[in-house]
Order: C-alpha cells, then structure tokens, then sequence
C-alpha cells in the first residue's frame, strides 16, 4: 500500500509542478523535486507530530512533507494570497495524504495564534520581508527541541552582493540570517541552490546520511 502511494504522489508532483509553470506567474516559487525530497526526508528522521508551513504556494513542498509523516502527522499550511485557494485544495484532495493537511488562508501572523497548538517543526518560506518578524513571533508556538527549517536564506547569492543591499527583502533576509546567528536556541536554517537544470519528466535521486550513519535514499 506505502509502494501505490509512492508512486500516485510521484505522478501526482510531476503533474502539479507542469501545471504550475503552465498556469501561474512566478512558478520558480515551487519547491521542486530536489528540494521536496529533501523536505521529505528531514520530516521522516525529526518523525514531527504537528508542522507548521508558512508560504504553501502551490502546495508542492506540503504533499512532500506530508509524505514523510508519521501515521499521527499533520501539518497546518498558510498561504496569504486566496487567489490560490482553488488551485491548492485541487491538488490536495487529489493526495493520498489529504486527511494530514488543514490549508489555511490568511496572514500567518494571525492565523497562527488562533490554531492553539505547538509545533514541532516549522517550514518558513512565506514573504521574505516578513522574515524577521516571523522569527521574533514563532518561537512561542515551537515545541521545546522543535526546528525550525527556513528556505531562500542565501536568496540566489544576494545577501553578499553590495548592489543588492537596498532591496527589501536582502535586507530582511540579511537581517533574519543575522538574528539566527546571534540566537543561542538551536535553529536550522537551509537553502537549496542547484546549479543545474532539471528536467521534472526525469528522476534524481537524493541521498541524506542520518545521525546514526544510516542512509535515506530518494
């Protein structure tokens, strides 16, 4: 049953990244395959109960890590712009994980708070001004030893550019880079950059070595 679930969310992904880049502007905003794997396999080895996904766009980084959950998972995904709202809850009930994934729409400062629940691990890839203040405010709602994983943290090599240095969201990155720097509560910050083209009809394989030395191979 795991292995015709695989294989449906596989065929699945491939179909909404298509259609993504077909239909909507900015599809570069999609995880991706690599990055979704990735996702994926930080959720299986943390084994989070509750995540929490601020920015779910189109909602291609979500089925992955709803994939990796354990049988008592869920995530609460926010995404602020309710145009999307349609195209989101179609691909989401057309998972086989549907029933792991609560899609809200709003602004994640608000939402949040009236959810009343911690969070194990925390996905933060929403507005990027925003960054800091989404730093500043989550805390509260992460479980003690929960994580936060944040994307788009080197924001393609602009945070060390000078000619970048008055743009609105380097400038929030930059800052939210340093405030994780100067925290002495563990936080895990991340971005994926990847140098070559891929071809989402193709399959890559990902392999992430654990803690105890073992290998999850996507």
């Amino acid at each position: 049953l795991s292995h015709f679930y695989f294989l449906k969310l596989k065929n699945l992904l491939k179909s909404l990244y298509r259609e993504t880049n077909i239909k909507l502007l900015n599809p570069r905003m999609a995880s991706g395959h690599i990055q979704g794997r990735l996702l994926k396999s930080f959720v299986q080895m943390i084994q989070p109960k509750n995540v929490l996904e601020l920015g779910t766009f189109t909602g291609y980084a979500t089925l992955c890590m709803a994939e990796g959950l354990p049988e008592n998972g869920h995530i609460d995904t926010i995404e602020i712009d309710d145009e999307l709202e349609g195209f989101i809850k179609k691909w989401i009930d057309k998972s086989p994980y549907k029933d792991k994934i609560t899609l809200h729409i709003g602004d994640a400062v608000k939402v949040v708070p009236a959810l009343n629940k911690k969070f194990d691990l925390v996905f933060l890839d929403a507005e990027k001004r925003e960054y800091p203040d989404y730093y500043k405010q989550l805390f509260d709602y992460v479980e003690l030893g929960g994580y936060i994983i944040a994307d788009n943290t080197l924001w393609d090599g602009h945070v060390v550019d000078p000619g970048y240095s008055k743009d609105r969201q380097t400038k929030a990155i930059k800052e939210f880079n340093d405030m994780v720097a100067a925290d002495s509560v563990a936080t895990f910050a991340f971005d994926v950059a990847i140098d070559v083209p891929l071809d989402e009809t193709r399959d890559y394989s990902l392999r992430v070595s654990t803690m105890d030395g073992s290998e999850v191979v996507e």
